[in-house]
């Protein structure tokens, strides 16, 4: 493993024990189903490039699954940034691999936006190092202009830096299987807790 990967996967790791210490710390997540999540925006399906190489539309879910989208980049080392996305993603796919029947009802998505340096064997290498055991993919748009589409739809902003780096907020997207944003968790709400009862209460099925 390079110093670069090595590097990345103690931050995410590190990440993951520091979100697990406060887990619950600050509010109990409330019951599946005793509340509702109205749609917030809504998104259109796009065509991006899985860590294979190959086309694929995104997210393509299928009736009655979600999405949970990170927009992340490999050059971020910043503790509270895309590695606490990662840590949240790599919570999520263990507790979903307990539970078959709700891992089926979810998709993790890993999507970088900086295509220039994250090419599909760099994704590709990053899915080796989150070794996921439930479907999470990794993907990145095709050129430029896919990308401004991407960011531009789901309202994620990504500045590019002189130093190489990007200024942007953290942000994970719930998507339902109608393409509509259903919640929105910024660096305060990376609870696993709260995004597994957000989860349910999308999915379950309604009276």
């Amino acid at each position: 493993m390079t110093l670069a990967r090595s590097a990345l996967l103690a931050i995410v790791c590190a990440a993951t024990a520091t979100a697990t210490a406060r887990a619950g710390a600050l509010y109990e997540a409330p019951a599946p189903g005793s509340y509702e999540l109205p749609a917030i925006a809504r998104v259109r399906a796009h065509e991006l490039v899985d860590s294979s190489g190959a086309a694929v539309d995104f997210p393509e879910l299928a009736k009655g699954q979600v999405a949970l989208v990170a927009f992340v980049y490999r050059g971020c080392h910043e503790a509270q940034g895309c590695p606490a996305s990662l840590a949240l993603l790599r919570q999520l796919d263990r507790r979903l691999a307990a539970d078959p029947t709700r891992a089926a009802r979810v998709r993790l998505a890993c999507v970088s936006f900086d295509p220039a340096n994250d090419t599909p064997e760099r994704m590709r290498e990053l899915r080796e190092m989150m070794a996921p055991k439930t479907d999470w993919v990794f993907l990145s748009p095709a050129d430029p202009s896919a990308l401004a589409a991407l960011l531009g739809d789901y309202r994620q902003d990504a500045t590019p830096l002189e130093n190489g780096s990007f200024r942007h907020v953290l942000k994970l997207f719930l998507v339902d299987d109608d393409l509509r944003v259903r919640n929105v968790y910024s660096a305060g709400l990376l609870d696993p807790e709260l995004v597994i009862a957000d989860i349910d209460t999308v999915t379950s099925p309604k009276p």
